[in-house]
């Protein structure tokens, strides 16, 4: 199976897990109304694995084996201009931005204390507070907030360094405000935010 064929295998389940799960949410705050649905918090952590999954099997499988192992095809930022493969963290942005096109009611973000791009920085007190947790403490986060009149759930995940590369990147960009990741650390969250 080629990149583009896995690449389409990948989203049409994450699409098919998302519209199960959102099609079955009812009640909020981690309880259901009537047995029958699933919680925000339920569908938070479906939507985090599916998500943290395609982004590790892009890492490793796709910008580390090409850039790192076979050096056939380098990962860089400026992509499209010097025609390489988009950063993980793009391609996670890239889904993030089409599935809201193609009608998402909840968004997910990758956001950092040590953005690289001053975009991903938190900026409302639950990121701020979900992410100083979860670089903490390694350990998911959860709390419900008001935006714009609006309630949603939140969720916040750690977002690791799953190859040398993921690391070693960060640690070399000229805007990174942190040069001493390693593999595995948490170098920033993933943010799943559901109304309610």
């Amino acid at each position: 199976m080629t990149v583009n064929a896995k690449s389409s295998v990948w989203s049409v389940t994450l699409v098919s897990g998302v519209m199960a799960l959102a099609l079955s949410v009812e009640g909020c705050g981690g309880k259901t109304e009537g047995g029958g649905g699933v919680s925000p918090q339920a569908m938070a952590d479906g939507l985090f694995i599916v998500l943290s999954a395609d982004r590790a099997t892009y890492a490793t499988d796709v910008v580390n084996r090409l850039q790192d192992k076979e050096k056939v095809i380098k990962a860089d930022e400026h992509y499209q201009d010097t025609k390489a493969l988009p950063l993980p963290a793009q391609m996670f942005r890239m889904g993030s931005e089409r599935a809201q096109k193609a009608g998402a009611t909840f968004t997910y973000s990758l956001l950092s204390p040590w953005p690289l791009n001053k975009q991903t920085a938190p900026k409302t007190d639950v990121e701020k507070e979900g992410l100083k947790s979860v670089t903490e403490t390694g350990k998911n986060f959860y709390k419900e907030e008001t935006l714009g009149g609006k309630k949603y759930y939140t969720a916040i995940y750690p977002d690791k360094a799953v190859t040398e590369a993921c690391a070693t990147c960060h640690n070399a960009h000229p805007d990174t405000p942190k040069k001493d990741f390693k593999l595995n650390d948490v170098m920033g969250g993933v943010v799943i935010r559901i109304p309610i």
